[in-house]
């Protein structure tokens, strides 16, 4: 009789979560129509494609007659983890997401902490307006100003030279070991201003009394940024990063293909490279496709363990 009653309230327990569900999508049905094309977007572009996992399981080549498939098993996972170039390019890949992931979180939480605290408002809206435009700048244009800028004649050797730090021009994208820091910075420079615009968004939701009763109280602006400011940001940037780390396996495609030439190529290769060179450039589309499938699996472990992770410090976390 007990065991028939707990299941009793249990069921009528899901019948009502599921009343309540349906009343509020009811209230809610030009949202969901609205949220529609997005929805068969992302089914589209999305989920149909992942058909295409299937080449990671076939000797897949582009032959006279359209296509060449044979099922082959595991045999291009084997290949993959045996070729010496896919552990180089992952160390790359993951150096580059590491620098850009911190150099990222820092700068942008930085410049909004700062712009926040900025009171002529000219002279705010001038400063982002001027550490937005540009991310809006295509790579190729943006690569193109870093080549001109880095060269030996160039606006950064220049400066060097004239201040005695340097003896003779450097190649800088000629030298393997800077290429990293370089793209960092440029990193930096193209996304500081974007990166900014959720965080100030996230210090606007901060209830302005807190800093009246820290001012009250004696603390000074720098205390103010630290123990009001950072603390109502807290939330959205575990958020952020519990979703940057899910995006560990992936440093860009456009600045490393821009920047990267033959004598820092051990540098600058990343997984996705390596995944355009083998399929497009050597035709074959199964390793290439198994090591897309490798990027997302790690991908995908990485964010359920920083969201299990951030649950269990009992952090803001994605569900």
């Amino acid at each position: 009789m007990e065991k028939h009653a707990v299941q009793m309230a249990k069921s009528t327990s899901e019948d009502s979560r599921l009343r309540t569900l349906f009343k509020t999508l009811s209230k809610q049905k030009m949202l969901m129509l609205m949220s529609l094309p997005f929805l068969i977007w992302v089914v589209i572009f999305k989920y149909l494609p992942l058909w295409g996992w299937t080449i990671a399981f076939q000797k897949f080549r582009l032959a006279k007659d359209l296509f060449d498939q044979t099922w082959i098993g595991l045999d291009n996972f084997r290949s993959l983890f045996q070729e010496q170039q896919f552990y180089l390019v992952l160390r790359n890949t993951l150096v580059m997401s590491s620098i850009n992931l911190v150099l990222g979180f820092v700068t942008a939480i930085v410049l909004a902490l700062l712009l926040n605290e900025l009171r002529k408002v000219y002279f705010k809206r001038a400063v982002q307006t001027i550490s937005y435009l540009p991310h809006f700048i295509s790579w190729v244009v943006a690569a193109n100003i870093v080549q001109t800028a880095l060269a030996p004649e160039g606006i950064v050797n220049v400066l060097l030279l004239r201040l005695q730090l340097i003896d003779h021009p450097i190649l800088w994208l000629g030298v393997g070991e800077y290429f990293w820091g370089i793209l960092g910075v440029t990193e930096v420079w193209k996304n500081v201003g974007w990166n900014t615009i959720i965080y100030l968004a996230a210090i606007t939701t901060i209830d302005p009394t807190q800093y009246e009763a820290a001012e009250m109280d004696g603390a000074s602006r720098l205390q103010r940024m630290w123990h009001v400011t950072l603390p109502g940001m807290k939330p959205v940037i575990v958020i952020l990063l519990i979703m940057n780390l899910g995006h560990i396996l992936e440093s860009g495609f456009e600045a490393q293909y821009l920047l990267g030439n033959g004598i820092n190529v051990e540098f600058s290769e990343n997984l996705d490279i390596f995944v355009l060179k083998y399929g497009m450039q050597m035709n074959n589309f199964g390793l290439a496709t198994a090591a897309g499938m490798f990027k997302t699996v790690v991908s995908f472990i990485f964010l359920i363990a920083a969201n299990n992770l951030a649950k269990r410090m009992g952090e803001s976390r994605l569900y």
